[in-house]
């Protein structure tokens, strides 16, 4: 299939989704000098803790007001347990107490899905359900549906804490059926038509489920990782069964979507990519993108330009004509470089050469890669069959769908990120929405993990792409859920382990990728991030960076998100302060959430392992209301 029967299809998908062109990308880094001029009415840097009420902000152009007070700096207490719990009721302080000692004990974490299931059938399923809203359910998860999740969507927003809704139920595969449905969806309309032919195809551990091998190691179906659950505690994993699937997923995200804009004022809904389609469209699409970029790193490379930030390497357009002659493009290569402006000022970089592949069949044609190995040029795109560009086609149209369902409802679409070989797909088509959806507010959030060695590149690529082209960005941040996997695949399979080395090489990724977008927000009011870090040290890291810039919680262009049960003592203070932050609040019935309460005992071992600092904060507060005669309080909201 060419890549123009891809662009095409967005076209078709909705009037509304059709774009000129899929723009290839991934990152580097070069502050445009088409951004927007600092605003002159920049704070000093004086400080003083301050109401900033006097903040005006213009709602419609999302700029700083020049009447902002010029010293207005804001300081968050994240001992003061008082603010800290102020939401909570003494009862429910002695839940998370118990619950998190609970989840120190090795035993009871690798063991708990065996133990709830022992429970259930002890107790049976009311006296289950009781003790399980009495402790891990009611910890973690807000209600059973969207009617009961709101008494504390409500009461939670009375005490400034916004909410990003997700309904958390979770098929509960063994893992020889998850392996299975994942072998099951790589397996292509044109190998099932090969039995009639006679022609085989193995599915084993080393080889492709396509039979192609010249495919690249990392974009292979594997039996032996068919089960992406494998390693991974902080994140919900779809398999795909088949398109009717796809479709009851989407009206999950729709109810979603309408639950949240319908009890919360400004909240987010959470989605993922592989809940919509077919995996191995997200495989073979990001096999594409990943070739073509790398088709210009070669290309710099013959250039003398290796090694420099993506966005600093500019190809000069003589010498790269020169190169793709050599390389045996035979058509007009001229055809490459026509534009508006593409190529006029004799050079090109990363987002002009993404911006080559259109609607242009001609230039399909030409959309060939260097096989570094063999040292030929083989065809960048693979041809889809007639199924698989229906299955393409019906992913592409539920995700416009429930884009214009969140823009309805006033409700932002954070896509949540996933493994790596998905991922460029999936940041690539999030990034089609936020180009159509993006234009007056920000809708629609991508994911970036920061644990990933070209994370800062993604970034600051896709933040230059919307400065250019005048959306605004918008950008959740978070370390990261796939490591351990991520690493163990790499390894086995063969390829580059696309992991930082360690978790303070995650810090400091973070935080630059973090600085980065901070500093477009500073330079140009359209970025928006949000802060999706349990660590105190980020939280105090970006107020502190936005003191210095003069960004003020009003603004309401950089959020902070935690898990709902989780680090109470960083969510409510920041709230309290005037900080927009939401909590992840998962919600579905209490058999149908086992596994993802399961996932939370796991995650909070090694949390609570690794501090004490929320229990001493929980006992602390316990502590205060015994001795001021107030076990008894109860939130006013």
């Amino acid at each position: 299939m060419s890549y123009a029967k891809i662009a095409s299809t967005f076209g078709r998908a909705s009037s509304e989704f059709n774009v000129r062109r899929l723009t290839l990308y991934s990152g580097g880094r070069l502050r445009s000098t088409l951004a927007s001029t600092k605003q002159s009415d920049e704070p000093s840097d004086s400080t003083c803790t301050v109401s900033i009420d006097a903040e005006k902000i213009d709602l419609i152009s999302q700029t700083k007001s020049v009447d902002a007070p010029p010293n207005s700096k804001i300081a968050v207490d994240f001992e003061n347990t008082e603010d800290a719990y102020k939401s909570k009721t003494s009862l429910e302080l002695l839940r998370s107490l118990l619950v998190f000692k609970l989840c120190t004990y090795d035993f009871l974490v690798d063991k708990n899905k065996e133990l709830m299931d022992f429970s259930k059938k002890v107790l049976g399923q009311k006296a289950f359900e009781q003790m399980m809203k009495m402790t891990f359910y009611g910890q973690f998860v807000a209600g059973e549906n969207h009617e009961t999740i709101k008494p504390l969507i409500q009461r939670n927003e009375a005490y400034g804490v916004g909410s990003v809704l997700d309904y958390s139920v979770e098929e509960d595969l063994t893992q020889e059926e998850a392996e299975t449905k994942e072998m099951e969806s790589c397996v292509s309309e044109a190998e099932r038509e090969s039995k009639d032919t006679g022609r085989e195809y193995h599915i084993t551990e080393e080889e492709p489920c396509t039979g192609e091998d010249h495919r690249e190691k990392k974009y292979k179906a594997h039996r032996q990782f068919g089960d992406r659950r494998g390693g991974v505690i902080s994140a919900r994993t779809y398999f795909y069964a088949d398109e009717a699937k796809c479709d009851h997923h989407m009206e999950t995200f729709l109810n979603c979507i309408k639950a949240s804009g319908g009890s919360s004022q400004d909240g987010f809904s959470a989605i993922k990519m592989t809940a919509l389609g077919r995996p191995q469209f997200l495989l073979q699409f990001s096999e594409v993108l990943v070739k073509w970029r790398r088709f210009f790193s070669f290309l710099a490379a013959q250039q003398g330009k290796a090694g420099m930030e993506a966005l600093e390497q500019k190809l000069e357009l003589e010498q790269l004509q020169d190169t793709l002659i050599k390389l045996g493009a035979k058509e007009d290569i001229q055809n490459w470089f026509t534009g508006e402006k593409l190529g006029s000022s004799g050079t090109i970089d990363l987002l002009d050469w993404n911006s080559l592949i259109d609607e242009r069949t001609k230039i399909s044609n030409l959309l060939v890669v260097p096989n570094l190995e063999t040292g030929q040029l083989e065809p960048l795109l693979s041809r889809f069959t007639e199924e698989e560009e229906r299955q393409m086609k019906r992913m592409l149209q539920r995700t416009d769908i429930l884009a214009k369902h969140a823009l309805e409802h006033g409700v932002r679409l954070m896509v949540d990120a996933e493994q790596t070989y998905f991922q460029p797909a999936i940041s690539r088509l999030t990034l089609e929405m936020q180009r159509v959806f993006n234009r007056e507010k920000p809708v629609i959030f991508n994911t970036y993990q920061c644990y990933l060695k070209e994370a800062y590149d993604n970034v600051s690529l896709d933040v230059e792409l919307s400065r250019r082209e005048g959306w605004y960005f918008g950008a959740k941040l978070v370390r990261g859920a796939y490591m351990y996997q991520e690493r163990t695949r790499a390894q086995e399979i063969g390829y580059e382990d696309p992991i930082n080395p360690d978790y303070e090489a995650t810090n400091r990724m973070y935080h630059k990728c973090l600085d980065y977008v901070l500093e477009e927000i500073d330079h140009n009011r359209k970025a928006n991030v949000m802060v999706a870090s349990h660590n105190e040290d980020t939280v105090k890291f970006t107020i502190q960076r936005m003191n210095e810039m003069g960004l003020t919680p009003k603004e309401k262009k950089v959020y902070f998100g935690q898990l709902l049960g989780m680090c109470d003592q960083i969510s409510f203070p920041l709230g309290q302060a005037g900080f927009p932050v939401y909590k992840y609040v998962p919600y579905g019935p209490v058999n149908e959430v086992i596994p993802y309460l399961s996932r939370r005992a796991q995650e909070n071992r090694g949390f609570m392992k690794g501090s004490q600092r929320e229990r001493t904060l929980l006992w602390a507060e316990l502590k205060r209301r015994a001795l001021g005669g107030g076990l008894s309080y109860r939130p006013m909201h």
